[in-house]
């Protein structure tokens, strides 16, 4: 009988600590819904500002990078998609647009690194595609998800929605 009642007892012990951290683990699943569209908006700007930074060093030459010193014509325009684009990206304006024309990243990746040497290298490591792979990605996935709440198309939304409900207001209000 003593080794039930202690069994029980440790048995609560479990159940309880079990439901502690369910509650801890729904805590932190609020924490982190709460916390989601501005880590939304925090991507979108690195992505950005990232892009932006190698735009800046194949049209500017700042910072002087070698590989960047007398670049082909398709770099070039390459560095001008990433200044541009990656500029609208940080700031956030016609994200999802902005998005979907720099998943050029993996025409990128196929021109100026799997096909560079005219045989195919296939492995990024190997052939230093792992960036234009990543940027491709995470340019994927800017694509349908936005740009967050911190973003120019956010306030340009937010504005515009305001607008439209004081003219349904009125509207309302006429009839």
């Amino acid at each position: 009988m003593a080794t039930a009642s202690v069994d029980s007892v440790g048995l609560g012990h479990r159940v309880e600590n079990a439901m502690t951290l369910d509650r801890l683990e729904m805590s932190l699943d609020r924490f982190c819904a709460a916390c989601q569209p501005y880590g939304l908006s925090l991507f979108r700007f690195i992505t950005g500002l990232l892009l932006f930074q190698y735009g800046v060093a194949k049209i500017f030459k700042f910072p002087a990078v070698a590989m960047f010193a007398n670049p082909p014509p398709l770099i070039i325009t390459a560095g001008a998609l990433e200044l541009v684009l990656g500029g609208m990206l940080m700031i956030g304006l016609l994200t999802r647009i902005t998005a979907f024309i720099l998943g050029e990243m993996a025409f990128a990746y196929f021109l100026g690194h799997m096909l560079k040497t005219g045989e195919p290298v296939l492995h990024p490591l190997n052939n230093g595609g792992t960036a234009p792979i990543l940027f491709c990605f995470a340019c994927l996935y800017l694509w349908p998800a936005g740009g967050g709440p911190l973003s120019v198309d956010a306030a340009a939304g937010a504005t515009g929605r305001l607008r439209h409900a004081g003219d349904a207001r009125s509207h309302g209000a006429a009839e």
